[in-house]
């Protein structure tokens, strides 16, 4: 996420404010060196405010085709679902070999004290720029992590938290033999992940999850080390993947997951997801349509942590309900959206949500569902804030993020590994 969309979504609500009653449109000329993408002219007249605080990101942009500078960076990006608001720390990247190797690293502390940290070494251009191989080590520190239960019918009232820890080092490479087909690959060691009752700032007073829910699987006891390989590819023509508004990706993968001490907890998992926008009057009005499934197998009596369960629930699944709200070994997700261009940089949506968990895919359906409405604030290129409200049938969920909410930033192989992020 580039700095100045923090300061964006700070100075946002002042903008509102002092646009009212500003309703005259003016030609600001864009000064990127990319073509500017084409944006609805909106149903209504922009405030020229609000004009001139996207005019002054979009000149800042990173998403511009120039390579981000070497040096200091600020990180403010990177932490799952649940992390709180905001997270910030420090960043460093150097190329060396006329950039033919990349040095990364960073570390950020979010609102509810979760921690990350990682350094990765990449040769990002190889193979004519087909081919990036590299390496990563990351370490995690999960102050506080919803858990429900296991099954489609777990209970609200029965909200716990736990904390997770975990180190995870990875080997990682991926082929591009177009702009639109990526084939990825990964096989890394997770150091066995520490469980402890939840911490971190602002604590919400909730129980303990090792305690409440003792038997579930991987709860007591000693954890693991994790030997795990993935391979996934996926298709995307979306026009611009922090924005779309036409276009459509497409994924599909396997991982395995070998538990290498107790040889209790080995399994695998496959997915598949799709994301398909359909302008229906130019991008004035859009359709997005997203579709996801997730299933898990293991063999003989082996069974599946729960920290590394499908789960349902939040800001990017149903967003009627809290985040990881739903655990089991199977998921199923469908959702669609309208969005409507209200200002040239502000849409309106309304969104419906539909999915379920299940312990066999026999018994997967569309029974947990959820609805709303939301703003999305946006440059041609990349969605700056959004907000979403949903409502099912256990009240009403807000949610703010600074990306899309079909961005999937599990599309990749830098991600964190546990727990199981929707």
């Amino acid at each position: 996420m580039s700095p100045v969309r923090l300061m964006f979504v700070a100075t946002l609500l002042w903008l509102t404010a002092a646009s009212a009653g500003a309703q005259t449109r003016v030609a600001i000329p864009s000064t990127s060196p990319v073509s500017e993408p084409i944006i609805s002219e909106g149903l209504l007249s922009e405030p020229q405010p609000l004009q001139r605080a996207i005019q002054f990101v979009k000149q800042r942009e990173s998403e511009t085709g120039v390579p981000p500078k070497d040096g200091f960076y600020p990180e403010l990006g990177g932490m799952i679902t649940g992390a709180g608001w905001i997270s910030a720390g420090p960043g460093y990247r150097r190329r060396f070999a006329n950039g033919q190797v990349l040095f990364d690293a960073s570390a950020a502390i979010s609102w509810r004290a979760y921690k990350v940290a990682q350094a990765r070494v990449e040769l990002p251009r190889l193979a004519h720029d087909r081919v990036t191989v590299g390496t990563q080590v990351r370490w995690q520190d999960l102050t506080q992590v919803n858990y429900f239960g296991l099954g489609p019918d777990s209970i609200e009232a029965l909200r716990s938290d736990y904390r997770l820890k975990g180190t995870d080092v990875l080997g990682y490479a991926q082929l591009r033999p177009n702009d639109w087909l990526s084939i990825r690959g990964s096989v890394g060691w997770l150091r066995r992940p520490s469980l402890e009752p939840s911490g971190g700032l602002f604590d919400r007073g909730l129980p303990n999850a090792l305690e409440v829910f003792a038997r579930d699987p991987g709860v007591t006891g000693p954890q693991p080390d994790f030997l795990h390989t993935e391979i996934s590819g996926d298709i995307d023509t979306r026009d611009y993947p922090g924005h779309p508004t036409s276009g459509g990706y497409y994924r599909a993968g396997a991982a395995v997951f070998s538990d290498r001490d107790l040889h209790a907890f080995s399994f695998r998992r496959f997915d598949a997801e799709g994301v398909q926008m359909i302008p229906l009057v130019g991008k004035t009005w859009v359709i997005a349509l997203h579709g996801w499934g997730v299933f898990t197998d293991t063999s003989n009596d082996h069974q599946v942590p729960f920290y590394f369960l499908p789960s349902l629930g939040g800001q990017n699944s149903l967003r009627g309900y809290h985040n990881y709200r739903f655990h089991d070994r199977h998921l199923v997700l469908a959702s669609i959206e309208s969005r409507w261009a209200l200002f040239s940089h502000v849409d309106a949506v309304v969104f419906a949500d539909a999915g379920n968990v299940a312990p066999r895919i026999a018994d997967l359906n569309f029974n947990h569902r959820s609805y709303g409405t939301g703003i999305r604030v946006h440059t041609g290129r990349s969605t700056l804030a959004r907000v979403d409200v949903g409502k099912s049938r256990e009240g009403w969920r807000f949610w703010f993020s600074v990306q899309d909410v079909f961005r999937l930033s599990r599309r990749g192989v830098l991600k964190a590994l546990v727990p199981f992020v929707p």
